[in-house]
């Protein structure tokens, strides 16, 4: 009797491992890669080009930095009352 118990849990205990190591077969999404172009005259893949827009003459401006926004003390109790 003792020898059937210990079978039964050894087995579900392996299959539980098996289970949890084992890799998932879910649908992982897919890899987007990036496209080439083929010559029409040659065949091979050729270099894209950079489109420009009408624009692009005026200087950019640059990146402005981000500023926290300051929480009100009541904001900041009721986060600290969660």
């Amino acid at each position: 009797m003792a020898d059937l118990i210990k079978e039964i849990v050894t087995g579900l205990v392996e299959t539980a491992l098996k289970e949890l190591l084992g890799k998932s077969h879910g649908r992982t999404p897919a890899k987007r890669k990036k496209r080439q172009i083929r010559s029409a005259t040659t065949g091979r893949f050729a270099k894209k080009t950079v489109h420009t827009k009408a624009t692009s003459s005026r200087a950019a401006k640059p990146a402005t930095k981000q500023v926290s926004r300051r929480r009100t003390t009541a904001s900041r109790s009721k986060q600290r009352s969660r």
